[in-house]
């Protein structure tokens, strides 16, 4: 696919990232570790990768805002965009040597999400999307799954852990979409979820308590694949509620009516 400047300049941020992620990943045993909170930790990969993405995007765009996972936000001379970074989606993944993780860069134009690039280095897989041109994998054109009945599919979804999140809602929700499904999947990075919904290898996905850079550039991703995503309850206040919903026309409302049942008092 032809790419634009901007997108080519989130692809090589994003490429030269992963490689300090590859390297790193490599020597994990021996790298320096700390504590977020309860149950949240920062490798010293994230702080590393994080300033090769600042570093790169802000030569190439210097007057765009940022906004960034570990450092948070930066406001840049032009109010118009802003770039949402996540240099290490899947950090307990990566901690434990499991190769599911990656780096999220989506670029907001007038609040709304205009290209997105999420790579995950060890399998190198680059998933790329700009507004009106469409989701694709290492040049590869992609589609949400075509599956229209719930029971055939493959639903993902994050699991709150200690210190995080709603825990008896989370069973509550599960038990509901459990017993309608093929399979549940947690993969351990949000990111790297989204943008398979996008490819097709989920069906559909749902989440709690995420972040803007969690979320925006695989948001686009499965718009962009022909999918719908939404807020948990099927409104359009995902980064408010930090939650979200995605599949193609048919699971992402199956799903949103099995959640809507989670819900509701006993």
């Amino acid at each position: 696919m032809a790419r634009s400047a901007i997108l080519n300049v989130m692809v090589v941020a994003a490429t030269k990232a992963g490689r300090a992620l590859t390297r790193d990943f490599g020597e994990v045993e021996n790298l320096q570790v700390s504590r977020k909170g309860p149950g949240d930790f920062v490798t010293a990969a994230d702080t590393r990768a994080e300033k090769i993405l600042r570093e790169e995007l802000q030569r190439a765009r210097p007057g765009y805002s940022l906004l960034m996972e570990e450092s948070g936000s930066t406001e840049g001379a032009d109010p118009q965009h802003r770039f949402i970074v996540d240099p290490l989606d899947g950090t307990t993944n990566f901690m434990h040597g499991i190769p599911i993780f990656g780096i999220s860069i989506a670029l907001e134009r007038q609040g709304q999400i205009v290209a997105g690039v999420i790579y995950n280095p060890v399998m190198n897989e680059l998933f790329i999307a700009e507004k009106g041109n469409g989701t694709f994998m290492n040049n590869r054109r992609l589609r949400v799954s075509g599956r229209t009945t719930m029971t055939d599919c493959v639903i993902g979804t994050g699991i709150p852990h200690l210190g995080r999140g709603d825990h008896g809602l989370a069973l509550m929700e599960i038990q509901h979409v459990m017993g309608e499904v093929s399979a549940i999947r947690r993969a351990g990075a949000a990111s790297i979820d989204l943008a398979w919904v996008a490819a097709g290898r989920l069906d559909g996905f749902w989440e709690h308590d995420l972040k803007p850079w969690d979320m925006a550039a695989g948001l686009l991703m499965i718009r962009e694949a022909g999918g719908y995503v939404s807020d948990i309850t099927g409104g359009e206040k995902i980064f408010e509620t930090e939650s979200v919903a995605a599949g193609n026309e048919y699971i992402h409302r199956g799903l949103l009516g099995l959640l809507k049942k989670a819900r509701k008092p006993a």
